[in-house]
């Protein structure tokens, strides 16, 4: 039986950083005008921007991820090159001297060139007095599990990977210690004991893991604790024996992108592929406008003390804001009113005086009287940041013209006007059959703007597979059988501000910002991070990972689903209810993770996890999709950074993937393509960027390279989906060991051929959907241990990745025939 249509109903549960101003910029590009802090000067002029204040990138150390969560909560962005290591996380920021007291005073360390978590690949003799108790594979009652034991290669150089837990991680007095040693082959000795990292977030014990350099592979290795309980476990594979990628075939046609492309160039080329390949493409416009690239005009007059005035147009910049000037105007006399003259874009203020001729006029009033005396010209206008609005105004020597600040381009941006206003977003669609009958798969690139590898990778993707349809089988076959939805971005909008405005930009441009934070000078910190903007495990329920902060670069927005780009996805899974699977492609972590993606600090409780079934399917899928990453250079993403997202980095509360698995049952993903790339000349891995140089080191760091190895990782992630859409095959599993009589308690556990969740009962009755799940041990671990000391009869079916059920087994409907499995254990005296 297949199971169509369970799955969201199977997996449904309630609705469970100002940024620092980055002066990094594109390779290429001139950072100058990447920072700055707007003031109107007086005069006749615009605007003027103020001189910059020197800032300085810095990697510091937190305590953990409800640290991280404060500190993005304070304005700061902390994302770039975070990390998790054992004392906690570490992370890069471009910093102010001011911001970086500001930092360390909230707690980070900042860590000098040396001071940097790295593994050590040095052997250095363990334990000095391990004492193990027992050694052997893991039980119910074994104090010592080995989680994963991966052996990899990339660019001539072997790598072991080994992550542990020990039941009494969590002790704290003493610090219990793992040791690790491995062998080098079949039949030799276990040696090169080291001791293992022992990693915490928040307080939270997680694992012991390390990462290390190998010249021979090993068969087997042996961990042991500083209490003595001790375990040996296989050696496996990771990222091994992959199939050739799509392009090594010599007729498939590949490398079509040449360079960096901004939003009007990705949709133009969207449109123009459906209109050049109608019979197999077409384009599905977004029902929810942006907000656009445009903003209002404003100025701040009169410095940014006391008798500072932030004055903002009715008008877009674009539409007319632009042509507005405001004018402090002194008069002779005493006694004399505030008034507003205006005459077509000019707004003059004459200032009110007292009896003595000073000056009387106060900030807050000369705001009002803006607000309700310029004929439409300005609607906002308020003191400015935290000023009380009780000061005196003085007169400007002239008019000041508002700006929007958009014709403020940044050295090095591309050439071309970008429209302004509000922007429909294309999605490519792709497939022979684009009526439901096959399985979807959406690529969300570039929710964050200054990710434009993202956009890049997903446009290749899409040139790959109109171009050889009808040359390329295995190309043919995913174009016949899956339905496929690419946003080349879902973010022109901040994408844009990123390639001529500001390279650093994240976020959209919406501003939500109070008057508090609304003066130009913040400009570059405004806008909702899309990917904190869903619904499930959001920062408003209380997960961390989220800001509230409007000029946070994680700000939440003010409320769930607030920005049109985040409620386009939902319609567009809702209308498209076939979308069975969803990649979100994000730069430049060099990870690729799943669901949990957000907990409560407090406690570090995720949203729920995947069945076992699920995660299982997810990490076959990991593989098979990153081993096409490996082949292109031999790009590996280790382990480490495989995952639920809260397990491998930190919590991001309110994202995408989380919605849409837990809402609609879609397998999503997110991917952070890039990161670090094995350099052997140095032996060390060597980190990215967001704007790697284009043509940079083809073996190192270079956005044409990763494009096109993460663009096979994407092709793979789609004969994923066809092969799921094609799955009739029911899944088998089986109680290890079996049914029989036992003298005395017995471990027993279930195995399945292929990712496949198990539903069983215990006492007696039949299983069904809502029976017990087995679960996993813990966290990344296999499936857990039944202890049995007394005769136990399991009955039980199993579910795939694909909804087919064990045995043709229907558990929704009671049947003389029943079939589902059944085992007794039976314990009889010694």
């Amino acid at each position: 039986m297949r199971r169509s249509r369970l799955r969201s109903t199977l997996l449904a549960l309630p609705a469970l950083v100002g940024t620092l101003v980055m002066a990094t910029a594109p390779a290429g590009a001139n950072p100058a005008t990447a920072t700055a802090t707007a003031t109107a000067t007086a005069g006749a002029g615009r605007s003027q921007l103020e001189h910059q204040e020197a800032v300085r990138l810095v990697r510091v150390q937190l305590t953990g991820a409800d640290m991280l969560d404060r500190v993005a909560a304070a304005g700061f962005d902390l994302e770039h090159g975070a990390r998790r290591v054992p004392a906690g996380v570490e992370a890069e920021a471009v910093v102010t001297a001011g911001q970086l007291a500001e930092l360390t005073a909230m707690g980070a360390r900042v860590l000098g060139e040396d001071e940097r978590f790295t593994w050590s690949d040095e052997a250095d003799g363990g334990l000095r007095t391990p004492g193990a108790r027992t050694v052997g594979p893991a039980g119910h009652d074994r104090t010592v599990r080995i989680v994963r034991a991966d052996w990899f290669t990339t660019k001539g150089q072997g790598f072991l990977y080994v992550e542990a837990r020990t039941t009494e991680g969590q002790q704290a007095d003493p610090v219990v210690e793992m040791q690790l040693e491995n062998d080098s082959g079949r039949g030799t000795p276990f040696g090169f004991a080291r001791t293992m990292s022992r990693f915490v977030d928040s307080g939270q014990y997680m694992f012991h893991r390390n990462l290390f350099k190998l010249d021979a592979r090993p068969k087997q290795i042996r961990v042991t604790s500083s209490t003595g309980g001790a375990v040996t476990g296989a050696v496996s594979d990771w990222l091994e024996d992959a199939p050739p990628p799509l392009t090594a075939n010599p007729r498939y046609q590949w490398d079509f992108v040449d360079g960096y492309r901004h939003p009007q160039q990705l949709y133009a080329r969207a449109r123009e592929i459906a209109r050049q390949h109608p019979e197999i493409a077409e384009i599905v416009h977004l029902p929810n406008r942006t907000n656009g690239y445009q903003r209002k005009a404003q100025a701040t007059i009169g410095g940014t003390g006391p008798e500072a005035v932030v004055v903002s147009s009715a008008a877009w910049g674009h539409e007319g804001g632009n042509d507005v000037t405001v004018e402090f105007v002194d008069r002779p006399g005493a006694d004399l009113p505030l008034d507003v003259e205006v005459a077509g874009t000019a707004v003059r203020v004459l200032l009110g005086k007292d009896a003595s001729g000073a000056p009387a006029s106060t900030v807050t009033e000369v705001a009002t009287a803006l607000e309700t005396r310029s004929a439409g010209l300005v609607d906002r206008a308020h003191p400015y940041r935290s000023n009380t609005g009780t000061g005196i105004v003085a007169p400007t020597p002239g008019p000041v013209a508002l700006t929007d600040f958009l014709d403020q381009l940044r050295a090095g941006a591309p050439e071309g006007a970008v429209p302004r206003g509000p922007a429909t977003i294309p999605v490519l669609r792709i497939g022979k059959h684009r009526d439901g009958r096959n399985p979807g798969v959406l690529i969300q690139a570039q929710d964050h703007a200054r990710e434009w590898v993202p956009a890049t990778t997903t446009l290749e993707t899409a040139e790959r597979l109109v171009h050889n349809y009808r040359t390329d089988r295995e190309t043919k076959k995913i174009v016949d059988d899956t339905d496929i939805f690419l946003i080349l971005s879902n973010n022109p909008d901040g994408a844009n501000y990123s390639f001529y405005n500001f390279a650093s930009q994240r976020r959209n441009l919406t501003n939500h910002c109070p008057d508090e934070n609304a003066d130009p000078a913040r400009r570059n910190s405004w806008g909702v991070d899309l990917n904190r903007n869903y619904r499930v495990g959001s920062g408003h329920d209380g997960y961390a990972g989220a800001s509230t902060s409007c000029v946070s670069d994680t700000y939440q927005g003010p409320e769930k689903l607030s920005e049109p780009e985040a409620k386009n996805i939902i319609w567009l899974v809702e209308r498209y209810s076939n979308i069975k699977f969803m990649m979100s492609v994000h730069s430049n972590g060099g990870q690729l993770f799943w669901q949990p993606g957000a907990y409560i600090a407090d406690g570090r409780i995720t949203t729920p996890r995947p069945p076992l079934g699920d995660e299982a399917f997810y990490w076959q899928s990991a593989a098979r999709i990153l081993s096409q990453v490996k082949a292109h250079r031999e790009t590996v993403v280790t382990p480490e950074n495989v995952g639920g997202s809260s397990d491998v980095l930190y919590s991001s509360a309110g994202n995408v993937r989380e919605d849409l698995y837990h809402t609609y049952g879609i397998y999503a993903f997110g991917w952070e393509v890039g990161g670090s790339v094995y350099n052997p000349a140095t032996g060390n891995w060597q980190g990215g960027s967001f704007q790697p140089p284009w043509d940079g080191d083809p073996q190192l760091v270079s956005g044409h390279a990763e494009t096109m190895e993460y663009a096979n990782g994407i092709m793979e992630m789609f004969r994923i989906a066809a092969e799921w859409g094609k799955d009739r095959r029911d899944p088998v599993s089986r109680l290890v060991p079996g049914a029989g009589r036992y003298r005395g308690p017995v471990d027993v556990r279930f195995e399945t051929n292929e990712p496949a969740t198990v539903y069983y009962t215990t006492d007696g009755s039949r299983p069904m959907l809502e029976s017990q799940r087995y679960e996993a041990t813990e966290f990344r671990e296999p499936g857990q241990v039944f202890h049995v000391t007394e005769t136990t009869t399991f009955r039980w079916f199993s579910v795939d990745a694909a909804g087919n059920i064990e045995n043709d087994y229907d558990p929704t409907r009671k049947d003389r025939r029943d079939r589902y499995r059944t085992a007794t254990i039976r314990i009889v005296e010694r």
